[in-house]
């Protein structure tokens, strides 16, 4: 088992990694509680949910209310429901709020927690290789149609707890959306054995867990120091969103769930790479990473099915983006990013070129 610590405006948390936790919750929350509200979906509760029950005391109260899986569930009419649930249910201030799943799940839950009685405890327990970002920074959000995570907060919860063992359902699409934000913080961070040993993956079904356990902790302590020193992403925290202003354009344009978060950061990461490359007429050794995503079959080509003034409009409306311009986290070199502006017209071009090499 091992512990890192997010310290954050109102105080500290802990993040705790290790194989069959969910069986022993109570052990890493700050405070027990009185009532419980399990919120999951329907993928993750067959498998865990009754586990996650069973790990509170009778003397706990436990409800759970499941959503449906995948990336709709982020949205207004799932987060009302999520709410009437727990009026029904008689969740009050003192109650917590655990959001077992992945990625969606924890925004969804956390989300919530954060607007429900104008804000109660709340506890991620992801499922998934890519909520080991999600979980951990307290944003928290669901989507508008016309743009991904545009309504939500930044708000902590009290506690990561992170089941390895839960790893081990996932397929092959989940496994490679999960690399991919792995892969990001390896980019991002001052460690080049961190970027290599992810390059050195066989494959996504024969991780030893010693391996697993070594790229979630390295994974988790990057986004762990940035949002300790950055939690309301002011400055560095913005460099988290390395290949998301294409990601997200790309989830929207398609409508969320034709494709994972993961797949389509993989592929702005390749764009932010490419233009990285031209700005600072640097060698990142793209084309490493360019075989990285072809071993394992991440969608680049689906660009090819989008309307590429569309894709650039919603580009526009991204968070980071200050006026006319807009914002993309690049490389100087492996381990510096920097936030850059650009024109509109300027990222209409580098886009036209992309399309050119993964058409």
């Amino acid at each position: 088992m091992e512990q890192l610590q997010v310290e954050h405006d109102s105080g500290i948390y802990s993040i705790t990694i290790g194989a069959g936790l969910r069986h022993t919750i109570t052990d890493y929350l700050p405070t027990s509680y009185r009532q419980v509200f399990v919120i999951t979906d329907s993928h993750v509760a067959p498998l865990y949910l009754q586990d996650v029950k069973n790990a509170f005391s009778k003397d706990t109260t436990v409800t759970s209310f499941v959503v449906p899986a995948g990336e709709q569930s982020k949205s207004l009419s799932v987060f009302y429901d999520c709410h009437t649930k727990a009026i029904e249910n008689g969740i009050d201030r003192e109650s917590l709020i655990v959001a077992l799943g992945g990625g969606v799940v924890g925004d969804l839950a956390g989300y919530v927690a954060a607007s429900y009685m104008r804000g109660i405890d709340y506890v991620q327990l992801p499922t998934t290789l890519l909520a080991h970002d999600s979980s951990v920074g307290g944003k928290v959000a669901i989507n508008h149609e016309l743009g991904k995570n545009l309504i939500g907060h930044f708000y902590q919860p009290v506690a990561v707890i992170y089941d390895t063992e839960t790893l081990r359902t996932l397929s092959k699409t989940e496994w490679r959306s999960g690399m991919a934000e792995v892969i990001k913080h390896a980019w991002i961070a001052q460690d080049k054995a961190f970027l290599e040993q992810c390059f050195k993956m066989n494959s996504f079904s024969d991780m030893e867990s010693e391996w697993i356990n070594s790229i979630l902790l390295q994974g988790v302590a990057v986004k762990a120091r940035i949002v300790s020193e950055d939690e309301r992403e002011q400055g560095i925290r913005r460099f988290l969103n390395f290949g998301h202003t294409l990601g997200h354009a790309i989830e929207a344009e398609l409508g969320y769930g034709k494709i994972t978060h993961g797949e389509a950061v993989a592929i702005g990461m390749d764009f932010a790479l490419k233009v990285s490359e031209s700005h600072f007429n640097t060698d990142l050794h793209r084309q490493t990473y360019r075989d990285w995503i072809s071993k394992y079959h991440y969608p680049i080509t689906i660009l090819d099915q989008l309307n590429k003034d569309e894709l650039l409009h919603r580009m526009t409306r991204d968070k980071k983006n200050v006026q006319s311009e807009i914002r993309l986290v690049l490389l100087s070199e492996q381990g510096k990013p920097e936030v850059v502006s650009f024109t509109v017209d300027q990222i209409k071009e580098e886009l036209k070129e992309y399309h050119k090499e993964v058409s």
